[in-house]
């Protein structure tokens, strides 16, 4: 018999990269920060100034760890090097980048100096000046009696818990600075989208679809967790020049796919495939910055089970019951209430639960299911910044307080739309024993799925006037992941 035949590997090229992206960031920043301090009556002099991201080393080693910018930084200036600083006059408008002043034995060990007219070319500023220029520079710019103010970036992360650094140089005594202004109105900037940072989303999403196929097709019973892994980083950055990964690779197969964040360093990605284990792939490749963040479900022998195709359909229409409910000024909130009935519904139709859906509803059951939140903003973060604007409160119920943003939705938004179904037994058990929940278990049919795992579908979605658009493109029905698994082109021929 004949085998499959595949499709090239890749039919994508990486775009060349828009700097005049980083131009049309900088003047939003500005708008925005100069219509708030009008707003406050105050004047529009001084400047933002952003701490580029430093190259550290592993531990006390001269191992260098592979450097990746800091997002603020990355999103005004586009910057790929280390130990650089960048400046906005308010005033002006003008942008100016501050370059570390190299030793001359960098020309030796990692290539050439640059001049810095490269950078003023290369990243699209007004001007470039050394580091240790920082207090001259903006004094002399700054040109008026008095110090100059420094808006500086710092603000709390609501998905890390952490804060941002403001930037910190010898002499900054001779600025005032003020630490609250800027990382609310930078942070609004970034939730919403431009076509330009669009195009570059969507390429990440069309690289890392393509290698979450390729995956797919070649998934073998026996293999390693970590196979898959190496196969999608492999692909994207083959094919796609994606050096950098959005997040760590989640290959979950089998009774690890009800482990949240698998992947991680005390859970390898190093299981072997069995037949008949469900394969949870959570993978997302970055290009200059942007990410994407994809999650593929399918049988690692290629044909589902009626059980596991209970348990993906429930996943699937949920996921396709928000996208069609997505558009501007719906509440977060009430999409993922939609994500959780929708599930609880199929789990009923398939024995796994019984009772009222809207009693599990109150009792707050589909938290059992998916601990998880619907999704999370993305863009130059995985979570990008910004779910909870001032004066929001995170929710404190089960699987609400997980909720990454409660924000009505805005056009210009990218957010991802990732249900799941999961069989956790740190979850479960306790729910199946309590008084306030056990009556809602068939605990007949729901011991067939020990072991089972889970299952999440997750797309990448930017919102639009009237809806939304699902920038993923991988197989999602049964019966289209079954034909890509046989050797069938993707997308599928519908003739």
């Amino acid at each position: 018999m004949a085998s499959a035949s595949f499709p090239p590997a890749s039919s994508l090229i990486p775009p060349e990269i828009p700097f005049e992206l980083h131009v049309a960031n900088r003047d939003k920043l500005l708008k925005s920060i100069r219509l708030d301090l009008s707003d406050s009556s105050r004047p529009l002099h001084g400047f933002v100034l952003l701490q580029g991201g430093q190259e550290k080393n592993r531990y006390c080693t001269d191992h260098t760890e592979l450097f990746r910018q800091e997002s603020y930084f990355a999103y005004l200036f586009g910057v790929r090097e280390p130990e650089f600083y960048g400046a906005i006059d308010i005033a002006t408008g003008n942008s100016i980048l501050f370059a570390p002043r190299l030793p001359a034995d960098y020309a030796v060990w990692l290539g050439e100096i640059q001049p810095l007219s490269y950078f003023k070319e290369r990243y699209m500023v007004s001007m470039v000046y050394y580091t240790d220029e920082i207090v001259q520079v903006l004094c002399d710019q700054y040109g008026r009696s008095g110090k100059p103010l420094l808006f500086l970036l710092h603000g709390l992360n609501t998905d890390s818990g952490n804060f941002s650094k403001p930037a910190e140089f010898q002499g900054m005594e001779n600025f005032e600075t003020d630490l609250t202004t800027l990382h609310p109105i930078l942070t609004e900037c970034r939730v919403i989208k431009s076509d330009l940072e669009l195009s570059l989303i969507q390429f990440a999403n069309d690289i890392s679809s393509e290698a979450h196929i390729e995956v797919m097709r070649k998934t073998r019973v026996k293999m390693k967790e970590y196979q898959l892994e190496s196969m999608f980083l492999h692909h994207t950055y083959m094919y796609g020049g994606c050096r950098h990964c959005s997040y760590t690779c989640i290959c979950a197969t089998g009774g690890n796919g009800a482990v949240l964040h698998y992947g991680h360093a005390a859970a390898p990605n190093e299981r072997i495939l069995e037949d008949g284990d469900m394969a949870l792939l959570d993978m997302g490749a970055e290009y200059h910055f942007y990410g994407s963040d994809i999650t593929c479900s399918f049988p690692v022998n290629g044909k589902f089970t009626s059980d596991q195709a209970l348990i993906y359909n429930a996943v699937l229409e949920s996921h396709n019951a928000v996208i069609a409910s997505m558009k501007p000024g719906v509440s977060w909130i009430d999409m993922h209430k939609l994500a959780e009935k929708t599930i609880l519904e199929s789990l009923k139709k398939g024995c796994i639960l019984v009772g009222d859906v809207d009693d599990m509803m109150t009792k707050r059951l589909g938290a059992v299911f998916m601990p998880h939140g619907l999704g999370h903003f993305l863009g130059l973060d995985t979570h990008d910044p910004g779910g909870y604007l001032k004066g929001l409160e995170r929710p404190k119920e089960p699987g609400l307080r997980s909720l990454r943003t409660i924000r009505e939705l805005k056009e210009g938004m990218v957010i991802t739309v990732e249900p799941g179904c999961y069989f956790i037994d740190a979850v479960l058990v306790p729910a199946m024993e309590s008084p306030n929940t056990c009556m809602f278990f068939n605990r007949e049919t729901i011991g067939r799925f020990k072991g089972f795992g889970g299952v999440r579908i997750e797309s990448d979605l930017h919102v639009t006037a009237n809806g939304c658009k699902n920038m993923t493109k991988c197989p999602r029905e049964t019966w289209e992941i079954e034909a890509v698994m046989a050797g069938a082109p993707w997308p599928l021929d519908k003739k």
